[in-house]
Order: C-alpha cells, then sequence, then structure tokens
C-alpha cells in the first residue's frame, strides 16, 4: 500500500472511530456512558488499522488478530455485553479500513452505528419492570414462610426469596428478596406495612446489584 493510500486509510479511521464514539455516547438516553470508554472508541479503530497495515503478510495477519481479539476479554470482565459489542465494533470497522476497504468500513459503521442507536433509543429488550432487592430484618421467633406474601401481592408483580440469613449472634434473621414492583405503587406505604410485621427493624429496598454479563 502506498504511503498516500495508507494515510487515507489511517483518516478514515479516525473520522470512523469519532462517529462509532458519538454513537455511544449520544445513544445513551440516561446519560451514564464512560467518558475514558468514549474516547477509546474514538482511537481503536485507527490503531487497529495501524496494526493491520503493518503486519502485512496473510499468516502474520492471523496471528496479530487472534492476539488483537484476545484483548477484549480484559474489557468484558468489568464491563456489560453493550460494551464488549462497541469494542467489536470499533475493531471490525479499524480492520477493514486496515485492509483497504475504505469503502466497506464506511457502510460498516453507518449501517451497525444506525441500528446500535435506534435499539438503544427505544430501549430494544429492556424489560418494563425493574427488579429490586428488599432486605427484611426480623426476630427469631417470627416464622417467614409466607410471612409478608399478601404484602408482596399487593405491591408487587413478583417476588421471590434469595437468601436467608441469621445476624446478631442468631436472634435476628435477615431475608433478601428479589422483587418486582407494580407501576405506581407506593413504595413508603409498602415499607410501612413490612414495618408492622418485622418490629420495626431495618428494612431495606435497593437497586438489584449488578450481575457480571458475559457473551
Amino acid at each position: 500500500m502506498s504511503e498516500g493510500g495508507a494515510l487515507l486509510c489511517i483518516g478514515v479511521a479516525i473520522i470512523l472511530g469519532l462517529i462509532i464514539s458519538l454513537v455511544y455516547i449520544f445513544s445513551d438516553k440516561k446519560k451514564k456512558y464512560s467518558a475514558h470508554f468514549a474516547f477509546t472508541l474514538a482511537l481503536l479503530p485507527s490503531i487497529v488499522c495501524v496494526v493491520i497495515m503493518v503486519v502485512g503478510s496473510d499468516i502474520a495477519r492471523a496471528i496479530s488478530l487472534g492476539g488483537v481479539f484476545a484483548l477484549v476479554r480484559f474489557r468484558s470482565v468489568p464491563g456489560d455485553s453493550k460494551d464488549i459489542t462497541n469494542v467489536f465494533y470499533a475493531m471490525v470497522v479499524g480492520l477493514t479500513a486496515g485492509m483497504g476497504y475504505v469503502t466497506l468500513a464506511i457502510m460498516v459503521t453507518v449501517i451497525i452505528g444506525a441500528l446500535y442507536f435506534v435499539l438503544n433509543i427505544f430501549q430494544f429488550g429492556a424489560r418494563k419492570s425493574v427488579t429490586k432487592q428488599l432486605r427484611i430484618t426480623i426476630p427469631e421467633n417470627l416464622n417467614f414462610n409466607g410471612a409478608f406474601d399478601d404484602l408482596f401481592n399487593e405491591y408487587a408483580t413478583s417476588f421471590e426469596l434469595e437468601r436467608v440469613k441469621t445476624t446478631n449472634l442468631g436472634t435476628l434473621y435477615e431475608l433478601t428478596y428479589a422483587i418486582d414492583m407494580k407501576t405506581g405503587a407506593d413504595e413508603k406505604q409498602f415499607i410501612d406495612a413490612i414495618r408492622c410485621r418485622n418490629g420495626n427493624l431495618n428494612i431495606i429496598l435497593c437497586k438489584m446489584p449488578e450481575k457480571l454479563e458475559q457473551l
């Protein structure tokens, strides 16, 4: 590849990387995107593009591609599946530009970017109800089996007892539930009703801790 062609590929990869980064930023309706991750997406296509152009031969290219894609594992541990998708998206664009397929790289960026943006905006696959974690402390003499079921049926669409733990040297129990609250349910009234059952001991209703997502 000539120097002019190489500069063209790198320039296109830089522009496409910025577009990918902007798609990631503006498709996040809750504005909770990571600035560091957006920075990474902007640079990743151009970096991969240079790697592919430097490698040259087909055999070496195959080996290098295996190593580059293996690096995605480091991102997959702390991130979620959408972050991994963005990494693959940026890498594919960089690979395509690095191999000289500039038009194809632009087409991939536009088509996949538009699809990613639309699916995010319309919350494709998102659950209508949010699962929360409810932790109730009860005295040891209270039978927890079915003790709160009537309240759960009134204020929640579904619930599940996930863990029972003894505390305070066995004098108290801590019950952990996964619960889907009904739309418009009054959480304060719900908690007040539980307080009347558990002797006004600790009650915690919070967002369900995120589980590690992997491909």
